[in-house]
């Protein structure tokens, strides 16, 4: 069965053009012209990919992102934004605001389909080591694919996780201590993939550091300026 991509654009100029273009590359295709009726199809049909424009017509596709990774069943939707915004703070915004990725109208169909299929790839299930890992009250399990914080005499708290963000931790926790440049990082969770900027792994890391800091567990994750990353097992107390 061919994956299923929606597509949530107001200009049927632009709809049809995208449309034709991942039909003639073995995609199905859904399209909505506003973020309500996108909505509403998906109670009905389940999408592989979301490519979503950021002006719509009443409610706009970066509320509807945000609405998206809220809800536990669309949390780890790859999403495209699609926009005629192309200043980097633009893009950061729509990056925060949940999208996995960003393309600037005008934009070429082929990079366009192009984007579609790196997202894919990098959602798809992969065979993942089954070594459990564990950096100070952080355990990662990959066979079920969970992190859980434990603390002292208090029960283990599970933390959700984007595909993303887990593959990142489990990347950062399979080597502690170890400082991991953007572009390694690149290379090493996303995939040998074009079109991902580096400003990318940062909008990543914010995220992961959110889900991290209800348990005070954020403070693992340390930035190296000039450097990059790292998980530590010895974070500086605050």
């Amino acid at each position: 069965m061919s994956q299923l991509i929606l597509i949530v654009e107001d200009e049927p100029s632009i709809a049809e053009l995208i449309s034709i273009n991942l039909s003639h590359v073995g995609f199905t295709v859904a399209r909505a012209f506003q973020a309500d009726e996108a909505a509403l199809m998906m109670r009905t049909i389940s999408p592989d990919l979301v490519i979503l424009d950021w002006m719509l017509p009443g409610k706009s596709g970066v509320q509807f992102a945000k609405e998206l990774r809220a809800n536990p069943a669309t949390q780890s939707l790859p999403i495209l934004m699609l926009t005629a915004k192309g200043e980097e703070a633009d893009k950061v915004h729509g990056l925060d605001a949940g999208a996995d990725d960003y393309v600037t109208k005008p934009f070429s169909p082929k990079e366009l389909v192009a984007r579609v299929k790196a997202l894919l790839r990098r959602h798809a299930p992969s065979v993942v080591e089954e070594k459990a890992l564990s950096v100070g009250p952080i355990q990662l399990d990959p066979i079920s694919h969970r992190l859980t914080i434990t603390m002292p005499n208090l029960s283990p708290k599970s933390v959700s996780l984007g595909p993303t963000e887990f593959r990142l931790m489990q990347f950062l926790m399979a080597n502690p201590e170890r400082v991991h440049s953007r572009t390694h990082l690149l290379d090493n969770v996303w995939g040998n993939e074009a079109y991902i900027e580096e400003r990318t792994v940062d909008v990543h890391i914010k995220r992961l550091r959110a889900a991290l800091s209800p348990y005070d567990c954020d403070r693992f994750v340390e930035t190296v300026r000039g450097s990059g990353y790292r998980i530590t097992k010895n974070p500086v107390e605050t």
